[in-house]
């Protein structure tokens, strides 16, 4: 087992959505706030650092390495996590430079890390080679590995701790490289977690599947994929509406990647859910001054 080094402050606030929970006709809603877990503005990304450094400080390494697109949340995490360690990070971003830096990509300079643009060629393949040239610990696309899902099987033992009843609230949370959802899932049960597909990854329920293997029957996870829209890197209208629903109801700032299009779920009402839920508030704030159209 891994010993996690400590990147957070825990547990995170679980806060209560009245005004929103009236407006979807839920009886309650509540906020996890993995956005406010304290370092490099804040995520879900952190929980699973936490254990992927662990693993890098414990093999003796002193640069990592991973991949994302341009205004990737992970990629900012990294890059804090191993200014906050000491590490030297380096970060493979997908496609070529932009002519302006904003949102993310801006924050992952100012935390020193230094930046590797793939071009057309795929990241994971720059990934591997820029990894065996350093000698670089490879932190897997979105930090999401067997040993990182521990990190959102933590945030459920958090919320048996802080909720009363807890076991008849179901918890959404946005689906992207699928970490976050199978910790949930392993903690709390497949039939209590639903996770938002965002298009991160071509077959989210392989992939979550796969990080379960043994564990749950791939049938029994519930994923909603109505709000992929036109792709991963594109702001849907469904996604708009959703961030501008949420300010104006409770004064919480959601993203346009990731918590916006698994708030748009909901407010659609595009799965069966009771009426008692817990939103997982999975960070991004960032992201929103990488995508000028917002």
């Amino acid at each position: 087992m891994i010993t996690p080094v400590s990147l957070g402050t825990w547990p995170t606030p679980l806060e209560a959505a009245p005004r929103l929970a009236a407006r979807l006709g839920l009886a309650e809603l509540w906020f996890k706030r993995d956005d406010l877990n304290g370092l490099g503005g804040g995520g879900n990304k952190i929980r699973k650092l936490q254990y992927t450094c662990g693993q890098a400080i414990a093999v003796g390494a002193t640069t990592v390495i991973t991949s994302g697109a341009p205004q990737s949340n992970h990629a900012r995490l990294t890059a804090a996590a191993a200014a906050r360690l000491g590490l030297s990070c380096v970060l493979v971003l997908a496609g070529p430079p932009p002519e302006r830096r904003r949102g993310n990509l801006l924050l992952d300079g100012l935390a020193g890390a230094e930046i590797v643009w793939s071009g057309e060629r795929p990241p994971a393949e720059v990934v591997k080679a820029e990894g065996e040239r350093r000698s670089a610990y490879v932190i897997p696309f979105g930090g999401t590995s067997p040993t990182s899902v521990q990190g959102y099987v933590d945030c459920g033992r958090e919320l048996r701790a802080q909720l009363e009843d807890a076991d008849g609230v179901e918890v959404v949370t946005a689906l992207g490289s699928g970490g976050t959802m199978a910790g949930l899932v392993r903690e709390l049960g497949p039939q209590r977690v639903i996770g938002v597909d965002v298009g991160a990854v071509p077959d989210p329920l392989a992939t979550v599947a796969g990080l379960l293997v043994g564990e749950v029957e791939p049938g029994a996870l519930r994923i909603d994929g109505t709000q992929v829209g036109a792709g991963y890197r594109t702001l849907t209208d469904a996604a708009r509406t959703a961030l501008e629903v949420t300010a104006r109801t409770e004064g919480v700032f959601l993203d346009p990647t990731y918590t916006g299009r698994a708030m748009a779920a909901l407010l659609a009402g595009s799965f069966p859910r009771g009426d008692r839920v817990v939103f997982l508030h999975s960070g991004g704030l960032p992201g929103l001054f990488g995508h000028p159209e917002v």
